[in-house]
C-alpha cells in the first residue's frame, strides 16, 4: 500500500509541476468566463461521473462565492436535475442529456464549460456542438490528448496528464484558479 500511496502523490506532484510550468490557458478562460458573467450571460457546465461532480463544484463556486463577497454569477450544472436527465435519456438517449438542456437554457452570449477527462464523451460533444450552433462560447477542460470535443471549443485547458485521477485533480485546481480570477473581475465591477 505504501508504494501505491507514494506513487499517487508523486504523480499528482508531477502533474501540478507541469501545470505550474505551463498555465497559459487559465487566464484567457477566466477572462472569457468573467466577460460572460459581466455581460449578463449564463455559464452552463456539464460532464459525466467525476466530471459531473466537478461541474457542480464549479457552478457552486460561481453562484455562491469562492472567497469573497460579490454578486452571484448565473451558472448551472447540467448534471443535477434527475428528472431532466432520466426523461431526456429515456426519450432521446443518454447522448442527448446535455444537448437538450443547452438547447433549452442556452442563448447567444452564454457560455458552456464542457468537462471530460477523455475529451470525447458523446453527450458532452453534442452539448458543445449545440452550444456553438446557438452562438455560445465553449470552454473545455480535458486530458492532455484533447479529444473529439476540442475542435468545438473557443478555449480549452488540457490537464498535463492522461491518467484520469490526475486529470480530474488538475481540472479542479485549474477551475479553482479560474473561479478566483472570475470572482476578482466581477467583484471589481461591483
Amino acid at each position: 500500500m505504501e508504494g501505491k500511496i507514494r506513487a499517487a502523490i508523486e504523480q499528482h506532484q508531477a502533474a501540478a509541476a507541469a501545470l505550474a510550468a505551463d498555465h497559459a490557458a487559465i487566464e484567457p478562460i477566466a477572462r472569457l468566463l468573467a466577460a460572460t458573467a459581466l455581460a449578463g450571460g449564463k455559464i452552463l457546465v456539464c460532464g459525466n461521473g467525476g466530471s459531473a461532480a466537478d461541474s457542480q463544484h464549479i457552478a457552486a463556486e460561481l453562484v455562491g462565492r469562492f472567497k469573497k463577497e460579490r454578486r452571484a454569477i448565473a451558472a448551472v450544472a447540467l448534471s443535477t436535475d434527475t428528472s431532466i436527465l432520466t426523461s431526456v435519456s429515456n426519450d432521446y438517449g443518454f447522448d442527448r442529456v446535455f444537448e437538450r438542456q443547452v438547447e433549452a437554457l442556452g442563448r447567444s452570449g452564454d457560455l458552456l464549460v464542457a468537462v471530460s477527462t477523455s475529451g470525447s464523451s458523446p453527450n458532452v460533444l453534442k452539448a458543445a456542438v449545440k452550444a456553438k450552433s446557438l452562438g455560445m462560447a465553449v470552454v473545455g477542460f480535458f486530458g492532455a490528448a484533447g479529444g473529439a470535443i476540442l475542435p468545438h471549443c473557443d478555449l480549452a485547458f488540457l490537464a498535463p496528464s492522461s491518467d484520469t485521477p490526475r486529470v480530474q485533480e488538475m481540472h479542479i485546481l485549474a477551475a479553482h484558479i479560474v473561479c478566483g480570477l472570475v470572482e476578482d473581475e466581477v467583484a471589481a465591477a461591483g
